[in-house]
């Protein structure tokens, strides 16, 4: 048994209200203590976010997400009940108090933002909408699919995106939509469509995996910004706090130089201040989240700094860092200071 630490996509409105009432004194923090274990919402078979391996272990990006969150609050990042969801069930399932968080591929966007009664909680990963075609179509950047028949999820942004795309461009299309990912990329590869279009991450993880990855071509070009953020319930600022810096703590470590190997050490040796405050030698950091102080360290010993995760889930599938390789590096990834 569990030993807790003792410090340790749209909806009427009527139905949203209804939600907040439900959820608006919520103490996320004190009902997952108690619990013992996070509730953690994925979305199934999305190549480099969420998986299972053959031994029924699951592991991603997004997976990683989850036990990050639950290394810092519960010290066990294994200690999840993994809730799944699809796009269009993710932010009802969040709203209604079945999962603690969605942690995965959730785009920041406005109306998301201002009409859903959820909270973002950072921005985590930066990428772009596009497209995959047949190589043998002889289409090469995407005004060449003028007229072109294209598969996409339904009620995704992926769905408006490609329709502002061509609208802007006075580019004629066909579009058929799918309940899901999986379902339009399918339809593609039986030739239902010209071409399937969804976020960059997700179509490389797909296509790298298909059985003839060869006979298909990635389109270059990108029609959108896709900053993918966590989400929680309004109404609990201290829950939206900790998830947004258990995320942050990931890119702070790297700018450390913290990582699983060698965090153990640098916590026992380091004389660096914000780095002491970051692992909870001094400073009491963790106790204003209502956290143990250690709770970061944690985070990068049992999960990994940002660097860490990123080429653990997306370096296989060929994907560079770009925009999310550190400040430092020419990249968006900047964490928040620790004093």
């Amino acid at each position: 048994m569990l030993k807790l630490r003792r410090d340790w996509r749209g909806i009427g409105c009527a139905a949203v209200l209804a939600c907040l009432s439900a959820t608006a004194a919520a103490d996320t923090l004190s009902e997952v203590l108690e619990r013992g274990v996070l509730r953690c919402a994925v979305i199934e078979a999305s190549p480099g976010f969420s998986a299972i391996d053959a031994d029924g272990r699951r592991y991603g990006f997004d997976i990683d997400n989850c036990r990050t969150v639950a290394a810092a609050v519960l010290g066990d990042a294994d200690a999840i009940e993994y809730v799944p969801i699809n796009p269009n069930t993710a932010f009802t399932t969040l709203q209604s108090g079945g999962v603690d968080v969605f942690p995965g591929g959730a785009t920041w966007t406005f109306l998301r933002d201002t009409s859903l009664g959820l909270d973002y909680t950072g921005a985590y990963l930066y990428a772009g909408q596009g497209f995959v075609v047949r190589r043998a179509s002889g289409v090469e950047r995407i005004a060449d699919l003028e007229g072109a028949t294209v598969c996409v999820a339904q009620g995704t942004t992926n769905e408006q995106n490609l329709a502002d795309y061509f609208r802007a461009r006075r580019m004629k299309y066909s579009i058929v939509t799918f309940a899901d990912v999986e379902r339009g990329l399918n339809a593609y590869l039986s030739d239902r469509c010209d071409a399937f279009t969804t976020e960059v991450f997700s179509l490389a993880g797909r296509i790298v995996a298909l059985r003839n990855p060869e006979e298909h071509l990635i389109l270059a070009e990108v029609i959108s910004k896709e900053p993918f953020s966590g989400l929680v319930r309004q109404g609990d600022p201290r829950w939206r706090d900790i998830v947004f810096w258990a995320f942050n703590s990931r890119v702070a470590a790297e700018e450390f130089g913290l990582t699983m190997a060698n965090v153990a050490d640098i916590r026992a040796t380091s004389e660096d201040a914000e780095i002491r405050r970051f692992l909870g030698v001094e400073g009491g950091f963790g106790g204003k989240l209502g956290l143990s102080d250690d709770w970061a360290y944690q985070i990068v010993a049992q999960v990994g700094n940002y660097g860490e995760v990123f080429a653990r889930h997306f370096e296989p599938l060929g994907l560079e860092r770009g925009l999310n390789a550190l400040w430092s590096e020419g990249g968006l990834m900047i964490a928040m200071p620790y004093r």
